[in-house]
């Protein structure tokens, strides 16, 4: 299995968890940070796996994902969530910010 193959894998799991991670955390209550992760976490999935057809600096689909992860890392500021939720939001944004620095600078 391929660098990309593996890292787009990762990146698309990270985006299943910020799907779920409103109900696991307990802010599903507030529409506007549950909306911004359900939808953020499917658009980082859908582009991850669509990521898989495509590598280097001129992937759109890896550069969306980069941006996601860039999303997630500042997101815990911009809404009230609590220290859990804010740790994993960085810590995942920052993963999936790297595997895509990684995947599109890898050589296949």
């Amino acid at each position: 299995m391929k660098l990309r193959s593996v890292d787009n894998t990762i990146v698309a799991l990270i985006g299943i968890w910020f799907i779920i991670a409103p109900w696991i955390f307990g802010f599903s209550d507030d529409n506007g940070a549950l909306w911004t992760s359900v939808i953020i976490g499917a658009v980082q999935l859908i582009v991850s796996l669509w990521a898989f057809s495509s590598s280097g600096w001129g992937s759109w689909q890896n550069w969306i994902s980069l941006l996601a992860g860039v999303w997630f890392i500042v997101f815990p500021f911009v809404y009230s969530v609590d220290t859990s939720a804010l740790w994993t939001s960085i810590i995942l944004g920052a993963v999936t910010v790297l595997l895509n620095l990684i995947t599109m600078g890898a050589k296949d």
